[in-house]
């Protein structure tokens, strides 16, 4: 539990933490959760996001793996607030104002948390990667475009904040991805056929919208393997190894077994 201020009040945020063997320092992922869902079931907020092969992956690599849950979320303390309707109950909002505010609250949880992160003793601050999975993924590109000297590497799995079955999805998804046109370094984006929140063709349109206002980066797509879907590939290595593997070598970081 790793206590901060933000937004006026004092609360404490759940952290989960992989090492390799020995006392580093270590190059760092930081990775960051995404929804639960449509939103409508509490008993979901407090279950902690845990990518086990993905972890596993970096770990084997000589990587840290730094597992931050925002307020509300996964044992951390605070309302969860990110982007619902008047009537709680309901879940998410497709309301533009209100999604948006939700997207940057979590936002601010990043700001608060990641600085205490960074000064772990084991995190090599010239080596980090910032990284998430669906909302996370769409945060941590928008977030490295807040502060783009902090991260080397941003990591995109299957990102976006509203699913592309509402209609206000286009204009909040590229609002965000955009905001990370700051970052100026190449990102990667990771997305599979088959997802039920985001369409290969709605995200392959964030992309471009991304491109076309400045930002770096590059658009990869798989099949997901029989049992999945495309918002899974992440917990299926086999599909984006060889891609992740290319893009950290450019970036300077270890990616090969260990």
């Amino acid at each position: 539990m790793v206590p901060f201020a933000v937004d006026g009040e004092q609360v404490k945020l759940a952290t989960i933490t992989y090492k390799p063997a020995g006392n580093g320092p270590f190059p760092t992922l930081i990775f960051h959760h995404g929804s639960t869902g449509r939103g409508n079931d509490p008993a979901a907020f407090a279950r902690p996001h845990e990518p086990t092969a993905l972890i596993q992956w970096f770990t084997d690599r000589g990587w840290a793996v730094i597992l931050p849950s925002r307020r509300g979320r996964g044992g951390s303390e605070g309302l969860y607030d990110e982007g619902f309707g008047v009537n709680r109950a309901d879940g998410y909002t497709s309301e533009e104002t209100l999604a948006l505010a939700g997207a940057d609250r979590a936002l601010r949880d990043i700001d608060a948390i990641t600085p205490l992160l960074l000064a772990q003793p084991f995190v090599d601050r010239g080596r980090v990667a910032i990284g998430g999975l669906s909302r996370g993924g769409i945060l941590s590109i928008a977030w490295t475009g807040r502060h783009p000297t902090v991260a080397r590497a941003a990591i995109n799995f299957v990102g976006g904040w509203t699913s592309d079955r509402r209609s206000t999805a286009t204009s909040i998804n590229q609002n965000l991805f955009r905001r990370g046109v700051p970052f100026g370094r190449p990102s990667i984006w990771l997305y599979g056929e088959n997802d039920p929140f985001y369409g290969l063709a709605h995200s392959r349109a964030n992309f471009a919208a991304f491109k076309a206002a400045g930002g770096n980066g590059t658009f990869h797509e798989y099949a997901p393997p029989s049992g999945l879907n495309g918002h899974q590939i992440n917990v299926a290595p086999t599909l984006w190894t060889s891609t992740m593997e290319t893009y950290l070598v450019e970036r300077g970081f270890p990616a090969r077994r260990q």
